[in-house]
């Protein structure tokens, strides 16, 4: 793939993106507050989807295990 039309597609995406959001329409300070809160959030949710969306995830199948059956056995085994 050349240089040259990877440059100029990723140019339409960024005018694309400018044109969806209106964003072409503001100030540069307007701009630079825009983007900057857009990427703070973009990167907080992400962070908190890679910290905590696994945990979720492990908490909703072992409860799914749990409620058909397929219990783990106890690891601590009771020697009378």
């Amino acid at each position: 793939m050349d240089i040259k039309g990877m440059k100029n597609y990723l140019y339409w995406l960024y005018c694309q993106f400018e044109l969806i959001t209106c964003s072409y329409l503001m100030e540069p300070w307007e701009k630079l507050l825009f983007y900057t809160f857009n990427m703070t959030l973009l990167v907080t949710v992400l962070y908190t989807a890679y910290t905590f969306v696994p945990g979720h995830i492990s908490t909703a199948f072992q409860f799914f295990l749990h409620l058909f059956g397929n219990q783990h056995e106890n690891t601590v085994s009771i020697v009378q």
